[in-house]
């Protein structure tokens, strides 16, 4: 019997040693967890990034992130039995001091089945750089982590399948392009860490802007103020030792260019929220900003019994004619439910051009869409530095809350409002607005819920015939 007591308690014993230099078990438990962190695990898209001031965490979720896969334990996703994936690093000596380091302190001694090493002894690896670590998997197969430099050029990135890649810092984009092609056949994730220091990159467009819209793409920005082990007194510190341009890098993860935005005010974290059913007494109108070879943008409008604005749905399209898009409009309005006049047309705002005949065609733009039951009002406000002013208003009030919010079904308004800047003569670059123009030929009309405006109206001719009947004189 004392054997098998002496046996429990040295099993036991064990066990607390192993908890004890466990740091993936500790992650993120406890009094304070690391919110921001715990959503890159939690998103399921296969292509994600955080960008993130220096110190902000992010390093260390990309590495949780590669044992979470290679080990098998990833407590969000599907695991794996055999697992390969590359860890990628600007060079051998980035490796070596940041993203080597952070993978062995999430690694017990007894869950690693062998180290290559490139240059020094695998008994120090930490003071040596690896080529590879092999894992014990709790699946009972192995989880293989590679090491890769961009140093070493895009030939030695060919050839292997993948289940996933890991880039530690922003990668050179013919690097980015072939780790892509690794993970495609074992359909593996991609995901990066970075500090966005070189301007405005191929990753602004490809993952910040979502250019292509492509499905599988997830970005969350991550900042000192989130890390939940910095000190308030040090953030304080050091912020006040920074020019706005590099904190707005170094402490906030956001994109050097960020300070020539129009709309600076405009946080996708806050602004874009996923689609629910609006009610129908919400549905307020569509604006439209017509084009042929440019894109022509339609957006739906409704606003709720405060005043808030949504912007519900999307029409983005280059290239078709007016029977495609007054197609595809009225095909979006019998999906939303929206509401028709008795004769089956909707009404919308669009741009005042669109009145006018040209040489091409007798009849206006307008005039086309009236034909096909869109009765489009060309009477709007283009007044480019109020509308700016409003739909600034809109993002931001002075409570500090936004009246302005936009469903994630509406790739184009978001990507616009995030890359629309100023340009030279004080005005905006003309380029990529056509969404834009057209949410502010919407705001321009001061837009009211609908119930509200009939009870105003009620009431002011309530008022009119009280004040016409104290004017009255009484007979007695």
């Amino acid at each position: 019997m004392n054997e098998i007591i002496d046996m429990i308690a040295a099993i036991e014993a064990e066990q607390r040693r192993r908890a004890a230099g466990d740091r993936l078990a500790r992650y993120n438990k406890g009094r304070r967890v690391h919110k921001k962190q715990l959503a890159f695990h939690k998103c399921k898209k296969r292509n994600r990034w955080v960008f993130g001031g220096n110190r902000s965490g992010k390093t260390e979720c990309g590495a949780v992130e590669a044992v979470y896969l290679a080990r098998g334990v990833h407590p969000y996703r599907r695991n794996r039995q055999n697992v390969f994936g590359w860890v990628v690093s600007l060079s051998q000596q980035v490796q070596r001091d940041v993203a080597q380091k952070k993978l062995l302190s999430y690694l017990r001694p007894d869950q690693i089945v062998d180290i290559v090493m490139l240059s020094g002894r695998k008994d120090s690896p930490s003071s040596g750089v690896i080529d590879q670590i092999v894992v014990r998997n709790e699946l009972g197969g192995t989880g293989v982590i590679g090491f890769k430099s961009c140093d070493q050029g895009r030939e030695k990135f060919q050839g292997s399948s993948l289940d996933f890649v890991w880039f530690d810092e922003e990668p050179p984009k013919d690097i980015y392009e072939e780790c892509l092609m690794r993970v495609f056949d074992r359909q593996g994730d991609i995901f990066g860490t970075m500090t966005p220091l070189k301007g405005l990159t191929f990753l602004y467009d490809e993952i910040y802007l979502n250019k292509k819209n492509n499905p599988e793409v997830w970005y969350e920005f991550m900042e000192w103020a989130d890390n939940p082990y910095l000190s308030k007194k040090e953030i304080a510190l050091l912020e006040s030792t920074m020019d706005e341009t590099t904190l707005q890098s170094r402490r906030f993860g956001r994109f050097a260019a960020r300070e020539g935005l129009v709309y600076p005010e405009f946080d996708e974290s806050v602004h874009v929220i996923p689609p629910f059913e609006v009610p129908k007494e919400w549905q307020d109108n569509i604006s439209i900003d017509p084009g042929l070879r440019n894109p022509l943008s339609a957006h739906w409008y409704a606003v709720d019994p405060d005043d808030n604005v949504y912007v519900v749905a999307e029409h983005y399209k280059a290239g078709e004619d007016i029977d495609y898009h007054a197609r595809r409009i009225h095909e979006i309005c019998d999906a939303l439910g929206w509401k028709r006049d008795g004769a089956g047309r909707v009404r919308a705002l669009i741009d005042s051009a669109a009145g006018q005949r040209t040489l091409a065609s007798q009849k206006s733009v307008t005039e086309l869409f009236y034909e096909r039951d869109i009765l489009a009002d060309a009477r709007v406000d283009k007044e480019l530095f109020s509308g700016i002013s409003r739909v600034k208003s809109y993002l931001k009030r002075g409570n500090g809350r936004p009246d302005l919010y936009i469903f994630s079904c509406c790739p184009a308004l978001i990507r616009e409002l995030k890359s629309y800047f100023w340009g030279s003569g004080d005005r905006p670059e003309k380029r990529d607005d056509h969404a834009l123009d057209e949410l502010r030929y919407y705001l321009m009309t001061r837009p009211q819920h609908a119930e509200e405006s009939a009870v105003s109206d009620v009431r002011r001719e309530k008022e009119r015939l009280l004040r016409a009947l104290r004017r009255k004189p009484r007979f007695g």
